[in-house]
């Protein structure tokens, strides 16, 4: 299959496109700069220049391919408080690849993250079926599963806290928090959990919803179904030779930033019907023992 990935060159997509290639798949990778084009091309993927804003280029290479995964999202946009306008530069590349796929049967693969359904205020872990009707990044999730219904084999994967030694996101911003702050925060009494899964497990589930995941299917790549975030602040201080401390809610800004509302979340899930669904077994160390291998410590 001829796949076309966004965010090619990102935390996960720097896992995905070698999982892909290694399984007999062609891909060809959105790239916005020179050294993501060489990245792409050393792995032995074909290259597209272009970025998130390029409608019409992913348009066509979308229509070109045999099948889609989008990654790609305007992480610097929400590091700086513009959660609007990274959700609308999503959703309109989403509208893009979904106009150029309607009735063709091809599979399309979108991101969407566990922590959405924490909005809910469940009473149980979270679970594929838990859905809402709208709100960040929601409606995407709501559309591209809606997509089955025009013709395309749509799936979503819901995205925990990745890590491994790729990872660029969340826990290497916390560490980079502890480091300035001089002490690793949590809110509160820090009980509040975090689901996890490593990036080669998640770039695995990713294949397998492209290669045969029913349309309209959610799915949850969760490998840890819950972390305190204590524990994972804890376990950030022995890396970094710092203590742990509680922050409160209001002080969350100030210590944590972007992450601020990201750290008070309590998201446990499940992964069950995703496991049974496509046969997805995690296979990697979970978060904690990823955090005692002592890469994320390493400057440089």
């Amino acid at each position: 299959m001829r796949v076309f990935i966004t965010g090619a060159t990102g935390h996960l997509g720097s896992a995905l496109v070698p999982e892909l290639l290694q399984h007999d798949h062609e891909v060809i990778g959105l790239a916005r700069s020179d050294d993501s084009a060489d990245r792409l091309t050393k792995w032995g993927a074909d290259v597209v220049r272009g970025e998130l804003g390029d409608l019409d280029t992913i348009s066509s290479t979308a229509a070109a391919a045999d099948g889609v995964i989008h990654l790609a999202f305007r992480h610097d946009a929400m590091q700086v408080g513009d959660m609007t306008g990274a959700a609308d530069s999503d959703l309109a590349a989403i509208r893009a690849i979904a106009e150029t796929l309607e009735g063709t049967g091809k599979p399309f693969v979108g991101t969407s993250g566990t922590g959405l359904v924490a909005a809910a205020g469940l009473d149980h872990p979270g679970t594929e079926d838990d859905t809402l009707a709208g709100g960040y990044r929601i409606d995407a999730e709501n559309f591209v599963v809606d997509l089955a219904a025009k013709g395309i084999r749509s799936s979503v994967v819901r995205l925990p806290i990745v890590h491994g030694p790729l990872d660029t996101g969340f826990l290497t911003s916390l560490v980079e928090f502890a480091r300035r702050n001089g002490f690793s925060a949590y809110i509160g009494d820090g009980t509040n959990r975090w689901s996890s899964v490593h990036t080669n497990d998640a770039a695995r589930l990713y294949r397998l919803a492209l290669e045969k995941a029913p349309a309209g299917s959610r799915l949850h790549a969760v490998h840890d179904g819950g972390v305190a975030l204590r524990q994972i602040a804890e376990a950030i201080g022995r890396g970094l030779d710092l203590p742990a401390r509680s922050i409160t809610a209001d002080q969350a800004p100030e210590y944590v930033g972007y992450l601020a509302h990201f750290a008070a979340i309590d998201n446990p899930t499940t992964a069950t019907r995703t496991r049974e669904l496509l046969d997805w077994q995690p296979t990697e160390i979970g978060l904690l023992e990823d955090l005692a291998l002592g890469h994320y410590f390493r400057q440089g």
